[in-house]
């Protein structure tokens, strides 16, 4: 690389973690002023988004704290990466067959068409799963971006809308649905800062998808809600299958050609420890599904 690509490269490294450390100054804002709207006893503010503020929180320190581990890993840990990423799809599993499908079934089932708690959630799965098969074309393109970082930024946005537009609508759901609705960013960075790492890329630039989801989630939870339940179902059939989607995609799959494989591959017998990594990838997507139930009937 000569001396102007590489000026180009650190002058667009450089921008981008600008624009991160922008993004965190705006959630620290955004959290600042959802606080002082609920003290103040603000209309339109309630206890509901302050639920939002803690989750948008919890994903930023996730992310950041999984990135910070996979920028200084030497190599990238398949265990690691496999018990992270079966712990927080099972736990979203099983948070949006819990929480989301029933209130879209239930929702809808009130004025006698529980179909559109159904037709939202296939929505869900099919626009999410489109969104993420049209946005993989991005890796092969050349763009003066980094690809990874953009594709995470987008999916956290448009999560965070979600989630906020979710508690907006109904206040009276508890913290444990969001976590385990942002419990995969730990392993999503991890795995993001590595591939940064390899490219000779600064992982910093996670720092925007980080802040992404408090960024949307914020503001959206305070959108007034309409008091219409066929469109709440659909709300809430949707958000379950954008989850329910984002989990299944996170799902640990050891198989030949997946991002495991990949960081096995500098292995001589990388077949057999993806044989061995199966049973891992079972247990704990198992284990992850039970701690939300666990967690639930100790809750309430």
């Amino acid at each position: 690389m000569n001396t102007n690509s590489e000026a180009r490269v650190n002058n667009s490294a450089l921008g981008r973690s600008r624009l991160g450390l922008v993004s965190v100054v705006g959630l620290f804002v955004l959290s600042a002023a959802a606080a002082a709207g609920v003290q103040y006893g603000i209309a339109g503010i309630n206890d509901s988004v302050l639920k939002v503020v803690a989750i948008g929180w919890v994903a930023f320190g996730a992310m950041v704290g999984g990135a910070w581990l996979g920028a200084r890993a030497n190599e990238t840990d398949p265990l690691g990466l496999v018990w992270g990423y079966g712990l927080a799809s099972g736990a979203m599993i099983t948070s949006a067959a819990m929480f989301l499908v029933p209130q879209a079934i239930g929702i809808a089932a009130s004025v006698g068409t529980p179909q559109f708690g159904g037709i939202g959630l296939a929505l869900g799965v099919i626009l999410g799963y489109s969104a993420h098969t049209i946005g993989h074309r991005l890796t092969h393109l050349n763009l003066p971006m980094d690809v990874t970082a953009a594709q995470i930024t987008i999916h956290a946005l448009s999560a965070g809308a979600i989630i906020g537009i979710v508690y907006g609508s109904m206040p009276s759901l508890g913290l444990l649905l969001g976590l385990a609705i942002v419990s995969h960013k730990g392993p999503a960075g991890y795995a993001a800062a590595r591939r940064l790492s390899r490219d000779g890329r600064p992982a910093a630039v996670l720092l925007l998808p980080a802040a992404a989801v408090g960024l949307t989630a914020i503001p959206t939870a305070l959108l007034p809600v309409p008091e219409q339940p066929i469109i709440n179902a659909l709300v809430f059939g949707f958000a379950a299958g954008i989850f329910l989607h984002v989990a299944m995609d996170f799902l640990p799959k050891c198989e030949t050609g997946s991002e495991i494989d990949q960081v096995l591959s500098v292995e001589e017998d990388s077949h057999h420890l993806l044989d061995q990594l199966r049973t891992h990838a079972v247990a704990s997507t198992l284990l992850g599904s039970v701690a939300v139930v666990a967690a639930w009937l100790v809750v309430g």
